[in-house]
């Protein structure tokens, strides 16, 4: 039997290169050497995004067509919405009742959602009993299917550790070594920065959407920031200093051109707008095939939604046997 994989992301809106480089293009080769679970983490979007849901239904369908688009097959993995498996409630007040406060506290996550919240763009908010429940919720979502590995980057190792100590303790709790203590299955994907040198992301207006057009996508790699020591086409080039550009090229090109547009940059033969057309080009080059994918889900919401029903109730059905077994040991009526 396969190894088990379970993995999420929380529907904020549509995806950006950066959740595909840094996820999804993962999954799609795991999911042909492991029983894969990948879920929209609806019930996680409420915990920082309680009094705006209005989208929330929309986004959960928006990821999930990103996700069919760039390969997730749901004959190979199953694709699930996390709140259409109650089961997993269940059994986060049965963890929530044995970890104790501190673990939850010391999670990384939460330290910095806490930072966050209590800045002037946070409005001096306090945590709420969700987001302060988060950590648990999350152990819920990997042990509802015993997950042997959780794909993630080297910065999100620590998050696994309080799952882990979670189900050793139910494991020692109740006299069985039920649960799996899930490891890291680390990935070496290509990280992508903003547009504008920083992180990638929707609020920041510096992304470029799986899902875009390939005429948006050419006028957004135009505002890319490159060396900024250059005034003059012809003026020698750094594309070591090149913030964003030449990493896109690094990320996107192969090897020939790579060194093609190293070698002219530094030579002053290759100016930045040329550079960033010919970058736009080939990035709707690499997305031409998932684009034309999404735009056929678009146009048939019904195959998303039957997608979504299916693959929910198969999650649904392992987690019942799951729950089963766990509320024998803890002695339920």
């Amino acid at each position: 039997m396969k190894q088990t994989i379970v993995s999420g992301m929380r529907p904020t809106g549509k995806l950006h290169l950066g959740h595909y480089l840094g996820v999804i293009q993962n999954w799609v080769q795991l999911q042909d050497e492991y029983d894969c679970y990948f879920f929209a983490a609806d019930w996680h979007a409420l915990t920082t995004k309680y009094d705006k849901t209005e989208e929330l239904r929309q986004n959960t369908i928006d990821v999930i067509m990103d996700w069919l688009s760039c390969g997730i097959d749901p004959d190979k993995s199953t694709i699930y919405v996390q709140s259409l498996v109650p089961e997993i409630a269940e059994l986060n007040i049965y963890l929530g009742m044995i970890t104790p406060q501190n673990w939850v506290e010391r999670d990384p996550t939460l330290k910095d959602m806490a930072k966050i919240l209590k800045t002037k763009e946070g409005q001096g908010q306090q945590i709420n009993y969700g987001l302060m429940g988060y950590p648990v919720l999350m152990s819920a979502d990997i042990m509802m299917f015993n997950a042997d590995y959780i794909p993630v980057g080297s910065d999100q190792v620590a998050h696994i550790e309080i799952t882990r100590d979670i189900a050793r303790r139910f494991n020692n709790l109740y006299g069985e070594e039920f649960f799996k203590e899930s490891k890291p299955l680390l990935n070496n994907c290509a990280l992508i920065c903003g547009l504008d040198g920083n992180k990638m992301g929707k609020s920041f207006h510096n992304d470029i959407k799986i899902s875009d057009t390939a005429e948006d996508t050419s006028k957004k790699v135009m505002t890319a920031i490159t060396d900024r020591s250059r005034l003059r086409k012809d003026d020698l080039g750094h594309p070591d200093e090149c913030e964003v550009a030449f990493k896109y090229w690094q990320i996107f090109g192969s090897e020939d051109e790579i060194a093609t547009v190293r070698c002219e940059c530094e030579k002053g033969q290759r100016g930045c707008a040329q550079c960033k057309r010919q970058l736009g080009d080939k990035i709707n080059s690499k997305f031409e095939k998932i684009r034309e994918r999404r735009k056929y889900y678009e146009e048939h919401p019904e195959i998303v939604e039957k997608i979504i029903e299916e693959g929910s109730a198969k999650a649904r059905k392992k987690a019942q046997e799951i729950l089963s077994h766990v509320r024998k040991l803890i002695r339920m009526y």
